[in-house]
Formats: C-alpha cells, structure tokens, sequence
C-alpha cells in the first residue's frame, strides 16, 4: 500500500490547554519507529481514531491547541495545508513526525 492509498485516522481530545488532535496514517498505527535513542511508537490508545478524508484531516488541524501527526501521508498533508513547516518534520525510522503547538 502507497502513502497515497493508506486512509487517516484522526482523533480529537479537549484538554485545559485546547484541543489535542492526533493525525496518523493508518497504516502505522500499532508500529514502533526508531532513530538513535529517540522511539515512537503509534498507539491504538492515542492515535487510533475515526477514519477521515483530508478535507476532515486538515480541518481537525486547523483547530487543533496542539497536533501530533505520524506517516508520511498525515505529514504532507499538514504541511501543503501551510500547517507544519517542512523544516520542523523529523524522520523516525520509516516514517516521519511532526508536532506543533498553537501559543494564544
């Protein structure tokens, strides 16, 4: 399966500090990524979520207080969304991460 045939999951937490939003391709869900001493490892728990097209993907973005997003797919989708700046993406492994927090 392609980057570009794998689905997004999305799931959405309030928290005190806004809402959470985790973005993965499914595809990596359940998988450990490792680069030196740094791990991530792609819960069900966290990651796990409601099935989403882009334009739900982008907009669960677009409100997010804070975002973890994993997979190549999520990734690019967050930054041609003028979301996540290439230069803030890191490669884990296989896969790429990107994280941002809105101050405000």
């Amino acid at each position: 399966m392609s980057a570009t045939d794998s689905r997004l999951l999305v799931t959405e937490r309030e928290t005190p500090e806004g809402l959470l939003v985790a973005l993965c391709d499914d595809d990596v869900l359940g998988q450990t990524f490792e680069s030196g001493e740094f791990s991530l490892t792609v819960t069900e728990e966290f990651y796990g979520g409601e099935t989403v097209d882009e334009t739900a993907a982008v907009d669960s973005l677009q409100r997010a207080a804070v975002a973890n997003i994993v997979g190549t797919r999520a990734v690019d989708l967050a930054i041609e969304a003028d979301i996540v700046d290439e230069a803030n993406v890191l490669e884990i492994g296989s896969t790429v991460h990107a994280q941002f927090l809105r101050m405000g």
